[in-house]
Parts: C-alpha cells; sequence; structure tokens
C-alpha cells in the first residue's frame, strides 16, 4: 500500500530544503565583509584582480607565484573581527589560497616593539624592560584568543551552518585541528592553536582533503628548471632568481618568514605564521632556530626532498657550488644596527655602479671595518643567501622585509663578521 504524504509533512521537507541550500558568493561575501568572491568560483579568477578589488597591496611576484598582502590597520573589520594579517597566495595567475590571521602571538607584541626600534635592538635593559611591558600586556592573551575564536566561528556558522571537525598540516608540528565548512569549491578552515593565533584559510576543496601536501615534482623535472632562474650578470654577478619575497610585518618573525619564502621558492606551500607556532617562536619574536629547523626538515623530507648544511663560513666557492644549481641558502647572523644601515646605503650606491674596478677598490675600507663589527649575540637574525661575485668578493642576501630587501650585497669579510651559525638548503 502507498503512504500518503501530508501536507504539514511537505511543508515541513521544502522548509528543509531551503535551509540545506547553499548560499550565493553576495552572501560569502557579507559574511566576510569584502568582496572576495565575484562569482561561485574564485579559483578561475586573476589573482591580480581579485587583489585589486579587495585592495590588497602587492607582496612579490615571480613567474609562477604571487602573493598580496595587507597589514591590517585597527578600522578594518572581517568576520566581526580585527584582521593583522590578510593575504592571497597565487600560483601561475590564479589564486590559491588565502591566509587571514586576526589575534596573534607576532603582531600584537610587535607593536610595541616598533615604537622604539633602535632601543629594543641595541639596549638590552631597553629590551628587557620591553619583554616584560609584552608580559603585561598580553597577560589576558588566552582569554582574549579564545573570545576572538568564538566571534569568527559565530560569523562562518551563522552564514554556513556548522563546521565539520578536521585537521589540517604536512607534519606534526604544524597539524592544526581546525572547524572546516565546505562551499562551492572552497574550504574554508578556522585554526585557533592555543596560544598562538587565530587564522582563516580559504582553498580549494581538494587542498583541505590532502592537508595541504602539493603534488611532489621529480628531482629530475625540478633541477633544470632551478638552474633557468640563475642570472648571470656582465659584472660578475650570479643570483638567484624568482625567489618569492614574504614581509614578516612588525614582529621578529624572520625565521618562519624566511623558511616560507625557501618552501614555497621550493614548490611547498608554507605560511609563517604556523611556521612560527612550529618553530617556538615567542611573543613579538625570537624563534628556537633547532626546532624550527628540525621541524622545517621534517617538512621538506615529507615532500621529498632534504636539508643539507655547508660546512664552515659564508666562502664562495662553497656557495657558489649551490647557487650555481638554483638553490639559496638559509642563513643565521647577527645583527649590527648601524651596519644593516650601512648595508640599505650601499645598495643603493651598487646600483648606479659603471666602473666594477673602482668598485672593487671602494669596497677594500669596507673589508678593513669588518674587523671591528661586533654584533651582540642577543641580536640574532635569518636571511637568505642567494648570489655571489667572484670577481669584487661579494655575498648577495635577501631579508624578509618587503621588496625593497630583496637583493643586497656585502663583502666576504663582513659576512664572516655577522656569521651566527650554520648555513643550510633544501636539496635533492
Amino acid at each position: 500500500m502507498r503512504a500518503r504524504v501530508t501536507l504539514p509533512l511537505l511543508v515541513l521537507l521544502a522548509a528543509g530544503a531551503a535551509r540545506s541550500e547553499e548560499p550565493g558568493y553576495e552572501k560569502l561575501n557579507a559574511i566576510f565583509g569584502a568582496p572576495i568572491w565575484a562569482d561561485d568560483n574564485l579559483w578561475d579568477d586573476a589573482d591580480d584582480a581579485v587583489a585589486e578589488r579587495l585592495k590588497w597591496p602587492k607582496e612579490s611576484k615571480t613567474t609562477t607565484l604571487s602573493s598580496y598582502r595587507l597589514y591590517a590597520g585597527a578600522d578594518v573589520k572581517m568576520l566581526g573581527a580585527r584582521p593583522f594579517s590578510l593575504a592571497l597566495y597565487g600560483e601561475e595567475g590564479k589564486p590559491a589560497r588565502f591566509s587571514l590571521v586576526f589575534l596573534n602571538k607576532g603582531d600584537v607584541a610587535g607593536a610595541f616593539i616598533t615604537s622604539d626600534l633602535d632601543s629594543f635592538v641595541q639596549d638590552k635593559k631597553a629590551r628587557e624592560a620591553m619583554q616584560e611591558k609584552i608580559k603585561k600586556a598580553l597577560k589576558d592573551f588566552p582569554k582574549q584568543l579564545k573570545a576572538e575564536a568564538e566571534t569568527v566561528e559565530a560569523a562562518l556558522t551563522a552564514g554556513l551552518g556548522q563546521p565539520q571537525r578536521d585537521k589540517f598540516g604536512q607534519s606534526k608540528a604544524t597539524r592544526e585541528k581546525v572547524l572546516r565548512w565546505d562551499w562551492k569549491g572552497h574550504a574554508i578552515l578556522l585554526a585557533a592553536p592555543e596560544d598562538e593565533y587565530v587564522g582563516v584559510r580559504i582553498m580549494p576543496i581538494a587542498e583541505a582533503d590532502s592537508g595541504g601536501k602539493p603534488q611532489r615534482v621529480k628531482d629530475a623535472d625540478l633541477r633544470p628548471i632551478l638552474k633557468q632562474r640563475v642570472e648571470q650578470r656582465p659584472n660578475g654577478d650570479v643570483v638567484v632568481g624568482q625567489i618569492p619575497m614574504v614581509d614578516q610585518g612588525p614582529k621578529g618573525f624572520c625565521v618562519p618568514a624566511t623558511w616560507e619564502r625557501f618552501l614555497r621558492y621550493m614548490g611547498i606551500p608554507a605560511d609563517m605564521y604556523v611556521l612560527a607556532m612550529a618553530g617556538g617562536t615567542q611573543f613579538a619574536g625570537g624563534t628556537i632556530v633547532g626546532v624550527m629547523t628540525a621541524n622545517a626538515e621534517d617538512i621538506v623530507q615529507r615532500n621529498g626532498r632534504r636539508l643539507a648544511a655547508v660546512s664552515g663560513g659564508p666562502n664562495i666557492r662553497k656557495l657558489a657550488a649551490h647557487i650555481d644549481d638554483g638553490l639559496p641558502l638559509m642563513w643565521s647572523v647577527l645583527v649590527d644596527l648601524k651596519f644593516e644601515r650601512e648595508l640599505i646605503y650601499r645598495a643603493e650606491d651598487r646600483k648606479k655602479v659603471t666602473d666594477w674596478a673602482e668598485w672593487s677598490e671602494k669596497l677594500k675600507a669596507a673589508r678593513k671595518a669588518a674587523k671591528s663589527l661586533k654584533p651582540s649575540r642577543d641580536n640574532g637574525h635569518m636571511r637568505m643567501i642567494i648570489g655571489y661575485n667572484p670577481k669584487t668578493e661579494e655575498i648577495a642576501i635577501s631579508d624578509s622585509w618587503g621588496p625593497e630587501f630583496q637583493e643586497r650585497w656585502l663583502a666576504v669579510e663582513e659576512a664572516e663578521a655577522i656569521t651566527a651559525g650554520p648555513i643550510q638548503l633544501i636539496s635533492w
């Protein structure tokens, strides 16, 4: 016998169907409070067009990778909360993923340091006093972090319904417990690791399903690609190009930011905020390099590569063997603020050089002065070595401070004077 469906039941079924219907892209934009979507498919847009409608500045652009990042002011709101770092990562001219970071231990505390950067870098007592100020200001940080996560979760749940619980990350140290909403080919993940950050990521569903692990490029295919990125200039400069830039912002995230750059250069997606968690980075900065190295090595190995070390100091002959293969190097140094400012001025002078023999002669004074460089053991920093010039005996460096610090040069003797640890690279 055929059962009859009563009218009230039909009404209930219709109401349930209406509630399960996915919202349109206009509703998603309203939820986020930003015009992220122009239609229901974000992944076929041009990355620069997305950045333009969001008004997020270009951070980096290579032939295959791009990033656009806005360090937002206090007047900006998304998902009912104040974001600090808003980043769009592009690949092959298309959006690949978003990283929206709200309350976090880096940007919150970093604001204190930028108010008196010189004292923080040079004066140990001033640095200790600042650390105490930061501790007091962040006493309620765990409570604030929890409240922020609840605010963001409420905004997403109100528009997209109840989330699924999931995990995301390539390694144990970078794996996060996340709340996940899927919408028309987009995965929206909310992560709030204890005492770290509140972050929202938007990515293709396939990437979320894989935990963020990319498809591995074979060594035989990657080697010629990297070699083609090496630029040999008439003056003798040999420089690795196409390295993405990351601006670490007003915080001491040089280690995770620089690792993000190297990993992405090698085709491994990375985010400095997640890497800061993996490296035990403290409020405002200060990463345990050994911990960061071990966890970076884990990520590298999971992607079929290995982490190698260059013995000794910044020797041009040893560095050249890797630079010529298109492999930049990770370099731990000690900072002398006066010397760092000198490098900024020297970089501008070097761009204007036409007589390289005369330039080499001018560098003699710098080589001699290198003996008097005495950077503090308390002022550690990480940067990349990206090139060399055997004629002028200079080394090219790159810092994660924005595009203007993509390439600078210093004499070998100066590099030896500020070296603070092993030189490492991702290899085969």
